[in-house]
């Protein structure tokens, strides 16, 4: 099991002066950033109420892709699901250290225990002690929205915070929300076991992905004995059926809801401290991660930039720096990866193929029935696409196959160095692999580009030249 956290320095040290940099919120966000400024020589303070690590550690990242690496194997209906459960907890356990209050202070971090209240522009009370600072770093993360549902109280419910305490694997499970989480979980307890219906209130699931790759994993999916169904919602529960809003009755056990999350911006005194939201709850920010509080920065969840780990580390280095070394670097949000991790993956970044055809963005696919380690391995429904601005230049992609985070990595790099397709298409590429699928949507690109009007004209002069010199 988990083993508990050190809070045995729990102690705010004597101290009159400000400190250089207040950090409210020990998740990845809140321990970059503090991290980050220790290094640089500034005395930082970080308070966190619970734990240190965050949804990542405890609830997000690890648990889920720790369950999903059994899910996932073939022999996943058999396994003991306590066993699974306890191996998902000692994956934690692994990698609680590193996250620990302990490796915060060998850092040169001082980590209190407490909740974090702000009485004024710089100055925070926690537990009755009151500390000021120069500078801040909000990082309180978001927490799972829980509907208003008549009934949920006559039915086993959990978030993506409370599943990792099931010890029974539920027999039916309705996922509420078509989103990633709903379906990386989905199609987890599908595969250990349980009957699983996921409902959807929008059009399609995976909705703010390219509508080719949620096709793509809806039929996954439903290969897998899911009931997916999209354009409903969850109307009610009576005893142990949940009510639709299409009338349908569907027999459930256990309700997952993933529907959303909310910001942790409530009860933190942001109003005394000068900092304001917006209407969902989120900090509202410049392009810098500075707040409407000159002395406040903040990153992560409840920033309303994507909720996603590598955002929070990325963004919290990011506000430390520009807070302690009052740097001006705006974050870049057009190349940031997101991964769904089922099987198969769906990883995309930047623009989608719905931007084809305005201001001369064009797409080119490969389907993975021309990928030949997808073709040795039987595993072609996926597809590798490349959207390019009208000078080719990579400005989004979407691929959808195994490892499919691992095949973006090279995308998100080009794009954000203004490499073209034909930038991709001239680096050799290890045989075979399912990089391969980038590698030929650049092919075809380049190919395309070698047929234009320019390209034909240039291809007959230096024939004409080669010939010329041949004679010679």
């Amino acid at each position: 099991m988990v083993t508990p956290i050190d809070w045995a320095s729990d102690v705010l040290p004597p101290r009159t002066a400000p400190w250089d940099l207040l950090v409210l919120g020990g998740g990845t966000a809140g321990i970059v950033a503090a991290k980050t400024a220790a290094r640089l020589g500034e005395d930082v303070l970080l308070v966190e109420r619970h734990r240190t690590g965050g949804d990542c550690l405890w609830t997000g990242c690890v648990p889920s892709k720790a369950l999903l690496s059994r899910a996932h194997r073939p022999d996943a209906t058999t396994l003991d699901f306590t066993t699974v459960m306890s191996e998902v907890h000692d994956a934690i356990a692994t990698i609680e250290p590193v996250d620990s209050p302990q490796s915060l202070r060998d850092a040169g971090v001082v980590v209190v225990h407490g909740e974090g209240t702000f009485t004024g522009p710089a100055s925070l009370e926690i537990g009755g002690e009151h500390v000021t600072f120069r500078h801040a770093v909000l990082a309180t993360g978001s927490s799972p929205l829980v509907p208003d549902v008549p009934g949920l109280d006559q039915v086993q419910v959990v978030t993506s915070d409370s599943v990792w305490s099931l010890t029974i694997r539920p027999e039916r499970l309705l996922v509420v929300g078509g989103g990633n989480i709903g379906c990386e979980l989905g199609q987890a307890f599908a595969r250990l076991g349980t009957e699983v219906t996921v409902i959807e209130a929008g059009p399609r699931i995976l909705a703010r992905e390219d509508a080719d790759a949620a096709a793509v994993l809806h039929s996954a999916l439903g290969a897998d004995g899911i009931d997916v169904r999209t354009g409903v919602s969850l109307d009610r529960m009576e005893s142990s059926e949940a009510v639709l809003s299409d009338g349908s009755r569907i027999p459930v056990t256990t309700v997952l809801l993933a529907v959303g999350r909310r910001p942790g911006t409530a009860g933190i005194g942001l109003d005394r401290a000068g900092v304001e939201v917006d209407d969902g709850g989120h900090v509202v920010l410049d392009p810098r991660l500075r707040t409407t509080n000159h002395r406040i920065w903040a990153a992560g969840d409840l920033t309303g930039h994507p909720a996603l780990t590598h955002v929070a580390g990325v963004h919290g280095s990011q506000a430390a720096t520009n807070a302690v070394l009052g740097l001006r670097r705006a974050v870049d949000l057009a190349t940031i990866p997101r991964v769904t991790y089922t099987q198969p993956e769906v990883a995309a970044f930047g623009m989608g193929a719905d931007r084809v055809g305005i201001d001369g963005v064009i797409e080119r696919t490969v389907h993975h029935d021309e990928v030949d380690r997808a073709v040795a391995e039987d595993r072609t429904e996926g597809f590798s696409r490349l959207v390019l601005d009208r000078k080719g230049r990579v400005v989004g992609a979407t691929i959808v196959g195994p490892r499919a985070g691992e095949s973006l990595a090279e995308v998100v790099l080009a794009a954000r160095h203004g490499l073209r397709a034909r930038d991709l298409a001239a680096s050799t590429h290890a045989y075979p692999t399912y990089g391969d699928g980038v590698w030929n949507a650049s092919l075809a690109q380049l190919r395309e580009d070698l047929t234009g009007p320019w390209a034909r004209r240039a291809v007959r002069l230096l024939r004409a030249l080669r010939r010329l010199f041949r004679r010679t």
